[in-house]
């Protein structure tokens, strides 16, 4: 982890972090406009899988690799990949994935055809080989109606900022 004394960082906790990130990746997924992103909801993709990997910072590119590497092999077994994201500035030993699904149920599918997909396998392993990954969680998040992609502009009443 590192830190520029005199920086204006803003540090954020996990919860924080994972309520941006889902908020970012089901935005990506449904768009930005609030009524396609009720129809995107309804058609489905309702659940974002949210992976956070700390990685060796010292093999950033070589993790960026096995992110493109899943570009291809998410969709082959059914997933929505949203998007991987390397550490940009700040802590720079944590990454993200986001994978998104009609249902939990989709995502076991999607679990079970993953583990018979051999170009899967062998991204894992070169993964644990080199040792990429120090440790990785699963977050699953949904967009609460209402509070999802509202603008200043589109929001009734108020001044953006304000809140009850």
């Amino acid at each position: 982890m590192s830190s520029n004394a005199g920086d204006d960082a803003v540090m954020l906790n996990r919860r924080e972090a994972v309520a941006i990130l889902g908020a970012t990746g089901i935005g990506l997924i449904l768009g930005s406009d609030p009524t396609t992103a009720q129809s995107a909801r309804s058609a489905g993709m309702t659940v974002t899988c949210i992976i956070r990997y700390q990685i060796d910072p010292f093999q950033r590119d070589a993790f960026a690799e096995y992110a493109r590497n899943w570009g291809r092999i998410i969709p082959e077994c059914g997933g929505h990949l949203v998007g991987y994201f390397l550490p940009y500035e700040g802590t720079n030993d944590v990454a993200w994935g986001l994978i998104a699904f009609d249902s939990l149920a989709a995502y076991e599918a999607y679990r079970t055809r993953l583990k018979r997909h051999p170009q899967a396998q062998e991204n894992l392993d070169v993964a644990r080989t080199k040792r990429l990954i120090l440790r990785e969680e699963r977050n699953f998040v949904e967009a609460v109606d209402g509070t999802f992609e509202v603008h200043p502009k589109t929001a009734s009443g108020g001044a953006a900022g304000d809140h009850d």
